[in-house]
């Protein structure tokens, strides 16, 4: 099994001790990602692997399962896949968090590969990526009186030829013409052995993740079973994780982060997780009642999304006992120094950032959680592993080593790399001979430490003056009014674009323009970096592991401008304006002008091309 140090990682030293004491061969035997789950079992087979809070009722009785449960559990699905597909079957889910949906990703992985479907993607999307995966299983939550999942299944049924679906359903719940139930199905499989031999190992394909936008064809990021083990074991060796911790585990598990860092790490060290019902943060009697659940069932970590946290922390945990807590882990997102300030004033403890990527089987860096926390920083590399701050090159690629403190951006190489897309035609740009290049740009400081300072594509180029986003993202959620800000590029016929910021209050604050414009100038140290508006907004669009969605800010940012300009400029109050995906600029403009003339049409025209807009410009 996985020979996790007992002397915990704390510097860089620590990294480079714990490398040099054995290769990662004698480290990690485990070869399949079954073996972790085996070895669990055998070390401890009564140990709880897995709490299942459905409610958060304070009189909820929960469902637990041991690491002997689990491991049967996931052997039941290996055979059964195996049963229903054949050899190395490709098996999709459309399952919140739940124990079945644990089962059903770690027995597609054993039995062949998993492909793990968010969701909330439209049917038309997820038809798109079954067939792309090559997916013939698919196992999908039944009947649910908030999430639609099922009836996305039924269509699917319908549009991809071959599929057989699978229902994970409470028991009594009414039989469905050809559909199979996960539960009376697990039954008829053996637990205790796999009945088609050997596991998926090494190289095999473990599974695809989805990665990127819902438009084009589909990016699948292969994870191979030597990667997502590599990654597990760096995770629970800078996660500091221990058979005696419970962790709060709310991120989805169709997300790197929640299967790999809050799930297969947590397995491999053989610690409790803590399922914070189906929907995690996302279910707002998690959010209200977190701290009275961190306390009933003393929870050791608190993990989340930045913003998942920054919610939480805004109730406070009143006489909830949480002196079990350790240490809080952060990740998906760049922390804002404000919430990883409040949660230092809520618990007396650190959060720490975790760093990672699809692409590297979920995991690239992390703040050791047994150090002293470098705030603002993603602390290291994962051990065996190399992460690397390039400078970009004439071409656009990553080139020569930058110096320390320099920014460029990220590149990683180690055996967590994956091998590339399912299409290979997605490669390029990404993959080169064994470096991912992650877009990320960073620096590293004279104590190796890594910092991120945004996305290349998220930079704002303003007058060729590059500004970092999170700078005055940072600085502006300071003001005691904002629960969260993102600022994003705003076009400029003269600066090429403007930084503008969007803000989200704290429920029940109030502030104006005025006051936070006075902030930015008083908090932000690059006058360019000043936002030029601010938009006050009821939320901030987030993806669904709770990042920050840019491109509909840049979206939003682009139709107020071309409202604004059209409205007051030429007089058309009437004016409808929509930005949408596409052109050559990645942008699109749709103005409506209705009860105008030709002439204005044209006028419209001349103003929006000095924008460089593709813009569509109509009378009706």
């Amino acid at each position: 099994m996985a020979q996790l140090s007992d002397q915990p990682i704390r510097t860089g030293d620590d990294l480079r001790r714990f490398e040099s004491e054995m290769t990662l061969d004698q480290r990690l035997p485990e070869r399949s990602v079954l073996d972790v789950f085996v070895n669990a079992a055998e070390r401890a087979p009564d140990r709880t692997a897995i709490t299942m809070v459905m409610t958060g009722e304070p009189d909820e009785e929960p469902r637990r399962v041991t690491y002997g449960d689990l491991l049967g559990l996931i052997r039941r699905a290996a055979n059964l896949f195996h049963s229903l597909g054949g050899p190395r079957p490709a098996v999709a889910y459309m399952l919140p968090n739940l124990i079945e949906t644990h089962a059903t990703l770690w027995g597609a992985e054993a039995a062949g590969y998993a492909v793990p479907i968010n969701f909330l993607l439209q049917a038309e999307h997820i038809a798109g990526l079954l067939k792309a995966s090559g997916a013939r299983i698919l196992i999908a939550l039944g009947p649910h009186r908030a999430l639609d999942i099922w009836q996305k299944a039924l269509q699917l049924k319908d549009q991809v030829p071959g599929l057989t679906v699978i229902r994970v359903a409470p028991p009594g719940t009414p039989p469905e013409d050809g559909v199979l139930d996960l539960h009376t199905e697990l039954m008829t499989q053996p637990g205790d052995h796999l009945t088609f031999g050997e596991p998926g190992r090494d190289d095999d394909v473990a599974a695809y993740f989805h990665t990127g936008g819902t438009t084009g064809t589909p990016k699948l990021v292969a994870h191979r079973h030597r990667g997502q083990l590599v990654a597990a074991l760096g995770g629970a060796a800078l996660g500091d994780y221990r058979p005696t911790d419970t962790l709060t585990a709310t991120l989805p598990l169709f997300h790197v982060a929640g299967t790999i860092f809050c799930g297969l790490s947590g397995f491999m060290a053989g610690l409790e997780l803590l399922i914070m019902s189906p929907g995690g943060l996302r279910t707002p009697a998690m959010v209200a009642g977190f701290w009275r659940l961190v306390a009933q069932y003393k929870a050791t970590l608190v993990g989340g999304v930045p913003t998942g946290l920054g919610a939480v922390l805004e109730v406070p945990p009143g006489d909830a006992d949480i002196s079990a807590v350790r240490a809080g882990l952060t990740g998906a997102a760049l922390l804002p120094p404000a919430v990883g300030k409040r949660f230092r004033e809520t618990t007396g403890h650190n959060l720490f950032e975790v760093y990672g990527m699809t692409e590297a089987s979920g995991l690239i860096s992390i703040d050791p959680l047994a150090g002293d926390c470098g705030i603002g920083s993603v602390g290291w590399p994962l051990p065996y592993t190399e992460v690397t701050v390039r400078r970009l090159g004439a071409d656009g690629r990553p080139a020569e080593p930058c110096d320390v403190d320099e920014i460029g951006v990220v590149t990683v190489k180690g055996d967590h790399v994956s091998p590339g897309y399912r299409d290979p035609s997605h490669d390029a740009g990404v993959f080169e001979d064994g470096m991912l290049d992650t877009g990320d740009l960073g620096y590293v400081d004279a104590d190796g430490r890594l910092y991120l300072s945004g996305r290349t594509k998220d930079l704002i180029i303003r007058s060729g003056h590059n500004i970092d986003p999170v700078m005055i993202e940072n600085a502006m959620a300071t003001h005691p009014a904002v629960a969260l800000a993102a600022a994003v590029g705003q076009p400029d016929a003269y600066a090429g674009e403007l930084p503008v910021c969007f803000v989200q209050l704290r429920e029940g604050a109030s502030v104006d323009v005025d006051e936070l414009r006075e902030h930015a100038q008083e908090t932000i140290g690059e006058r360019p970096a000043w936002p030029r508006r601010f938009y006050i907004v009821d939320t901030i669009p987030l993806t669904t592991v709770g990042k920050i969605y840019k491109p509909q800010l840049r979206r939003d940012a682009a139709a107020e401008l071309v409202t604004e300009l059209v409205r007051t400029q030429f007089d058309l109050p009437n004016a409808e304006v929509q930005a949408i995906d596409g052109g050559h600029r990645g942008l699109r403009i749709v103005v409506t002008l209705p009860g105008a003339d030709a002439s204005a049409v044209a006028a419209v025209e001349q103003a929006l091309a000095a924008f460089l807009f593709e813009a569509e410009v109509s009378l009706a």
